[in-house]
């Protein structure tokens, strides 16, 4: 009776079989109870605190170091800037024309409303009941375009805003000026044009109506 012959495979062929990794190994997976795996000396600890500052800390330190000393008024001041200027134009300076019937003033004041130069009929020697009319004020505009021009405001005025008051013949003076030869240097920074005419809603009561005759 004929055995079969059993044959033993080297130990080449054997190797790649024995040397194959358990994937249920303690190398990949390792139990609850175990300690962590140690850290290296250059891996950063995360509980340890940063050396270096933050930008918040630095704002803080800086803040302390350097106390900001602010003003009610400067602040109050700053916010009614923000408000009237909200998109950070330079501010015009204003030409005020105050025209009634018995007199023109005209007001030139910087962007913060203090006066540069005022006049009205009675400075060019009109008086009484001579300056309520249109030709004193024609005059007292002309008068005026040429003192701007020579004192040489125009070097400081940028742009210009028209401040029209009342109804007298003083408004259509000065309009007839600023739109001829003698207003052209002044018209080139004008604006804007805005008319603050006092309107009344109610009030006291008016005086009697004049009647002659």
């Amino acid at each position: 009776m004929n055995h079969p012959v059993v044959k033993r495979l080297s130990a080449a062929l054997m190797r790649p079989f024995l040397q194959q990794q358990n994937p249920y190994s303690s190398s990949m997976f390792r139990s609850f109870s175990s300690t962590a795996p140690s850290r290296n000396a250059d891996t950063p600890n995360q509980n340890e605190p940063p050396t270096g500052r933050s930008a918040l800390g630095k704002l803080s330190e800086d803040t302390k170091a350097n106390p900001l000393e602010l003003n009610t008024e400067d602040v109050t001041a700053k916010i009614a800037e923000a408000l009237s200027n909200p998109y950070g134009m330079s501010l015009p300076h204003h030409l005020h024309v105050y025209a009634h019937k018995h007199n023109t003033h005209l007001t030139l004041t910087r962007p913060n409303r203090d006066p540069m130069m005022s006049i009205s009929c009675g400075t060019i020697g009109f008086r009484k009941s001579h300056r309520g009319g249109y030709d004193p004020a024609h005059q007292l505009c002309s008068y005026m375009m040429a003192k701007i021009q020579e004192r040489g405001f125009l070097m400081d005025i940028r742009q210009l805003e028209v401040v029209l008051r009342g109804f007298g013949p003083g408004r259509e003076a000065f309009t007839k000026v600023l739109l001829g030869p003698e207003g052209k240097k002044i018209r080139e920074k004008v604006v804007r044009v805005t008319d603050a005419t006092r309107l009344k809603f109610g009030g006291t009561r008016s005086p009697r109506v004049r009647r002659l005759g």
